[in-house]
């Protein structure tokens, strides 16, 4: 009952951090720039460099710091800008999307190996109540 929650949780973070960027390095992509990718992806009229720098604000403190993980993209041609300047997704970047999404299956199916959803659930709620008992907010999603 006195095992510091602090700690835990950060060691969780940094534990499934690693793990989920390891697997992702494997493949040829970073985490943010999956972020990138997945967001085009789901884009109906693609999306503006700024659409995506404001969407990833709240992801984990990346933000503008993504924007040079927007321009590896473009170089290596996995997004492309069309006339208007809005980044849509090309072949090669829907098939490293398309692996990239099959490793972060394996992934999560992997790490949540032997825990039940209902625990998993009890666990983020959990998580949530203290974020808000220490004046954070817990947004959706």
């Amino acid at each position: 009952m006195n095992q510091p929650i602090g700690y835990w949780t950060w060691a969780a973070n940094k534990t499934l951090m690693a793990y989920v960027r390891g697997r992702l390095a494997a493949i040829g992509i970073t985490q943010p720039q999956w972020w990138v990718l997945h967001q085009v992806l789901h884009s109906e009229n693609g999306v503006t460099r700024g659409e995506v720098i404001s969407a990833q604000q709240a992801n984990l403190d990346v933000g503008a710091g993504i924007a040079p993980d927007i321009d590896l993209l473009l170089e290596r041609m996995l997004i492309v800008a069309d006339a208007d300047g809005r980044l849509q997704i090309s072949d090669e970047g829907r098939a490293l999307h398309q692996r990239a999404a099959e490793t972060q299956r394996t992934s999560r199916n992997h790490v949540h190996a032997g825990i039940p959803d209902e625990e998993y659930l009890i666990t983020l709620k959990v998580l949530q109540r203290m974020i808000r008992n220490a004046g954070g907010e817990v947004s959706p999603g």
